[in-house]
């Protein structure tokens, strides 16, 4: 094999859910196109990762310093939906069915990965909340142990702040999936059928 192929494929087989079979078909593909296009490709992707920023308010993914999400004044700030990860954002909003604004975790509480609470961004969560212009936080994390495990946690600092409502997307949605991987609809009915959760005093 050619030792340039051999590296591209090699290189193409850290992105997660590439296979070698895969890398070879991506990097064949690869030499089918034209050098401009593969150009702005290789440009695009160097741009992307060197210059994006994260939302100071949000952690989202950003040109700039806020996101277009807590930038726009016609949604619904009082209202946070908090997930784990931009895609689970993303998943959110194709329903077109929440306009409240969001706060991305950067992950779940995970011990096995050495992932503990101090690795998320729930500080700057509950900084926002400090503010006392919040009325509502929707957690939206996977139902997975670890989501579970970061739910529980959440609950635990949530409850220093008395007047917010704390409500968790509907459990519709399969013990173990991935929120990336959940449907619109059932993302939709999961949304317009949270609940309030209660502390174990109440």
């Amino acid at each position: 094999m050619s030792k340039l192929l051999d590296n591209v494929c090699s290189e193409l087989q850290r992105l997660p859910g590439i296979g070698r079979r895969t890398a070879l078909r991506l990097a064949m593909h690869i030499l089918k196109m034209e050098p401009a296009v593969v150009d702005s490709l290789s440009s695009s992707i160097a741009r992307f990762r060197h210059d994006v920023k994260y939302c100071h308010s949000c952690n989202n993914l950003s040109d700039s310093d806020i996101c277009p999400i807590c930038a726009d004044t016609r949604r619904d700030h009082s209202t946070i939906c908090v997930v784990e990860q931009v895609q689970d954002l993303l998943s959110i909003e194709n329903t077109g069915q929440y306009r409240g604004i969001y706060h991305i975790l950067g992950g779940v509480i995970s011990p096995m990965q050495g992932i503990g609470p101090s690795d998320l961004k729930i500080d700057l969560l509950c900084d926002k909340l400090l503010t006392g212009t919040v009325k509502e936080v929707i957690i939206a994390i996977s139902t997975s142990v670890e989501g579970e495990t970061t739910l529980f946690y959440l609950l635990s600092r949530l409850r220093a702040f008395p007047d917010v409502k704390v409500t968790t997307i509907a459990r519709g949605i399969g013990f173990g999936d991935e929120l990336e991987y959940v449907d619109e609809l059932t993302i939709t009915h999961a949304l317009m059928n949270r609940r309030e959760v209660k502390s174990d005093n109440e």
